[in-house]
Parts: C-alpha cells; sequence; structure tokens
C-alpha cells in the first residue's frame, strides 16, 4: 500500500514503538548502537591504529583543524540524517513534515500520513545506507591521511550506530504483512494492519 493521510476503515492499530516512553525499549536500543560502535571500532584498530587520530606530524593547525571537521561532522551529520529521513517521506508523498529533538533523539516524523510498508522500510534506511557510501567512498577513493581516514570512519560509526533505532525498526516491521501502513510521529511509529 501507498502513502495516504486516511487510515482505511478495515485497519486496526497492531503495534507501537515509543522510544521515549518504553524504557526497556530504549535500553535495548541504545546498547545495540553502542555494540555496533564498539564493534565498528576494534575492526577499524586491526587495521589501523586508533593512536594515529593523535598524529600531530602535519602540525598543531592541522591537528585541531581534524578535530573542529570532526565536531562539525558530527552535528552536520545529525541534521542531515533527519533532513534525510524528511525528504524520502515527501518523495513518497508525505503531505506534512515536521523535525525535532527530545533532548536524547533528534527526529523526523509526519503525524497526517501513513506509509505502506516498503514506503516506511525505506523511509528508515534512507539516511544510513545513503550517509554509509559517502563516508565508505570518502576514506577509499580520497588520498587521506590515517588521521583523516579515522575521521571520516568515526563520521562513519556514528552513522551506523547511531541508526540502531532505524535498524530496530526495520527488522521489527520487516515480517510484518505486506499491507501494514505505518504512523511516524518523530517519537513513536504505530503500526496498522488489516482487521482479520
Amino acid at each position: 500500500m501507498k502513502t495516504t493521510q486516511i487510515l482505511p476503515e478495515n485497519y486496526t492499530e497492531i503495534l507501537t514503538v515509543d522510544l521515549q516512553k518504553d524504557k526497556k525499549l530504549a535500553i535495548i536500543v541504545n546498547v545495540l548502537a553502542i555494540v555496533i560502535g564498539v564493534l565498528m571500532f576494534a575492526v577499524k584498530c586491526f587495521f589501523l591504529p586508533f593512536f594515529a587520530i593523535f598524529d600531530m606530524s602535519d602540525g598543531l593547525f592541522a591537528y585541531f583543524v581534524r578535530f573542529g571537521v570532526l565536531l562539525l561532522g558530527m552535528v552536520l551529520y545529525i541534521v542531515l540524517h533527519e533532513a534525510v529521513h524528511g525528504v524520502t517521506m515527501r518523495l513518497f508523498g508525505a503531505t506534512h513534515t515536521r523535525f525535532g529533538f527530545t533532548g536524547i533523539y533528534a527526529f523526523a516524523g509526519s503525524e497526517k500520513d501513513y506509509f505502506g510498508k516498503w514506503q516506511y522500510l525505506t523511509v528508515a534506511l534512507a539516511p544510513v545506507l545513503l550517509f554509509g557510501v559517502l563516508f565508505a567512498l570518502l576514506e577509499l577513493l580520497l588520498p587521506l591521511s590515517a588521521a583523516w581516514r579515522w575521521i571520516i570512519y568515526v563520521l562513519q560509526m556514528i552513522n551506523i550506530s547511531g541508526a540502531a533505532g532505524d535498524l530496530f525498526v526495520t527488522l521489527r516491521f520487516f515480517t510484518l504483512p505486506r499491507s501494514i501502513l505505518v504512523r511516524d510521529t518523530g517519537v513513536s511509529m504505530t503500526v496498522y494492519a488489516e482487521k482479520e
């Protein structure tokens, strides 16, 4: 089913995912994010020692520029991640998107729209896939020093581990019927299915 602004009469709520209210689920998702980040860090350290990020052989100014780029990149990434969610929602026919920050999570949502299963899974995965490819290409194709490769990789770690909620929702919704509709307000997702 495609994006609609009207929930069909023969649909009923079957599942709600709310990381703000469900503390147990929030802990699970945050532990998942930490595990992903630690594993990615360990794998990279096997190929490139982490201390390379602190290399000052190109001067103190370049050292601080790298960390400035990392901090700016982290902030920009969060904004752009949510922007990609919002743009993807709009591409699938959302009539209204809103953005915000809860103090714990940044979000993009649409209170007036119901997304079909495959549209919603695409919305959920779009940022992690787009930035995953972008960061991988930057690291592989640019002639970067070890320190700069670590800066790019830290952004990649934030991309993938920070998408733990999106990955969790994707796995959770993947086995649900094809005809489900999902309403994502930004802080919670409600799934509707046809009444049996």
